[in-house]
């Protein structure tokens, strides 16, 4: 078998991708390894959604020409992947000589073809950066992938919303809805491999449709409810939703349907009319809060957390303020926040009113600041409470792992315990759990007596 190294960035839409191409390359003589060194292929799955995320990859490039040049290895084939790889195209190997291969995030089931040419011409560089006429997912082997406790399916790709700062409509393409019969064969799969919970993902997650029948309104709230009557599946999360598209039938379902965590991720990016205006999210502050006194209403206790952009092209020091202010009102449990990067090709990147960086500097500060205080009440607040929580893994301290309900990572310490009763036997069961400590951004936890 020829070695295989995956470098991974960004989303995790990105991560499931790169499972598949493991999988599907896995058939065509290849086999995943965890060190460069030696690979016989090297392929960068990259995110273009911030400007560093792209930077980054090209200075991952030049380290790994470096590593081969310097130890007299033999060049690998370099592979570009993922939405920089669809965004920038023939630049990366006209700044970057050494690639071999750039492929889209639709198109990486071409790769062993891909590969074969290059086999037979070393010289030749292979772009492929095409949108099927048949879908990734029709063409992707489910049976012989290699899954994990907690693990994620795609079931939308693309957008249609258009957000002024966004590139994603440019890099993934128009909304997509995988049909319904696809994904639940998937999870089918997944399920009698081992599986215990299903992240379902999606550029606009929330948006999913299913087109079959045209007849009928079979949306995520629905899927939700019948990947819910699959048994081995204890577990169910989705990530990332639109409020445009956050409909009463997916609100219900967080009262319903038992395994439906109660954890929502709604990124509303700015709390000023202003800059949401600037942005074209198309919808407002008041729109926003009344979508979350309805989801609140129907799960008292769900999470929330969002995304936010600091210095937006004509963020005044008023819009920031009104940032801070819904941060307060909502008190979200965990949250995203980033200072504004251009994108070329965006219409906020042709936007004047710059907010210079040292000030983004500090507004960024002082917002994660407040979500970091309401994000430790949160933590706190679930302090003494026995929980469920799925096992899904171990660490190096012995420690099992896991995921509270509402999306807390969740540190089991009991090692007397855990090795007379063999510590392995735990991974993929959900057990009861006392949290005895919070921090920032972890909970620490024992197990109950009848756990």
């Amino acid at each position: 078998m020829k070695k295989l190294f995956i470098k991974t960035y960004g989303c995790q839409m990105n991560f499931y991708d790169s499972d598949h191409m493991s999988n599907l390359l896995n058939d065509h003589g290849y086999e995943a390894s965890e060190e460069i060194k030696g690979a016989d292929l090297v392929i960068l799955n990259t995110c273009h959604i911030r400007d560093k995320a792209a930077e980054k990859m090209y200075s991952d490039l030049g380290r790994i020409k470096k590593t081969y040049e310097n130890n007299n290895l033999k060049k690998p084939i370099i592979a570009v992947a993922g939405c920089v790889a669809q965004a920038e195209g023939k630049e990366i190997t006209k700044r970057s000589p050494w690639v071999d291969l750039v492929v889209g995030p639709q198109a990486y089931t071409d790769l062993p073809k891909l590969l074969e040419k290059i086999n037979k011409n070393s010289k030749k560089k292979e772009i492929n950066l095409r949108f099927p006429e048949v879908p990734k997912f029709d063409q992707l082997n489910f049976d012989t992938k290699k899954c994990k406790v907690s693990d994620f399916v795609t079931i939308q790709e693309g957008c249609d919303k258009f957000c002024s700062f966004c590139v994603v409509p440019f890099t993934r393409g128009p909304e997509y809805s995988r049909p319904r019969k696809s994904i639940l064969e998937e999870i089918k799969i997944m399920a009698q491999n081992g599986v215990k919970e299903v992240i379902l993902l999606g550029q606009n997650v929330n948006a999913w449709r299913d087109n079959s029948n045209k007849s009928s309104s079979y949306n995520l709230g629905s899927l939700i409810e019948d990947i819910a009557k699959i048994n081995e599946i204890q577990s169910i999360r989705y990530t990332t939703s639109h409020p445009l598209d956050m409909d009463l039938d997916l609100i219900k379902a967080h009262k319903n349907v038992k395994k439906l965590m109660p954890y929502l991720h709604l990124p509303i990016q700015s709390g000023s009319d202003n800059i949401l205006k600037k942005m074209n999210r198309k919808h407002t502050v008041s729109e926003y809060l009344k979508i979350i006194e309805l989801v609140r209403k129907y799960c008292k206790d769900i999470a929330i957390s969002s995304d936010f952009i600091v210095g937006h092209p004509g963020e005044t020091k008023e819009d920031h303020q009104k940032t801070l202010d819904i941060i307060n009102e909502v008190e979200f449990a965990s949250s995203f926040s980033f200072m504004y990067s251009s994108r070329p090709g965006t219409k906020s990147s042709e936007l004047d009113e710059i907010v210079d960086e040292n000030i983004k500097k500090v507004r960024l500060h002082e917002i994660q600041n407040r979500l970091n205080y309401h994000q430790l009440i949160f933590n706190k607040s679930k302090e003494n409470l026995v929980i469920p929580i799925l096992i899904t893994d171990k660490n190096k301290n012995n420690q099992l792992l896991g995921r509270s309900p509402y999306n807390q990572t969740v540190y089991i310490n009991e090692g007397n315990f855990l090795v007379e009763k063999n510590i392995e036997k735990f991974i993929g069961s959900m057990l009861k759990v006392k949290i005895i400590k919070s921090n920032q951004n972890s909970l620490l936890g024992a197990f109950t007596k009848n756990a």
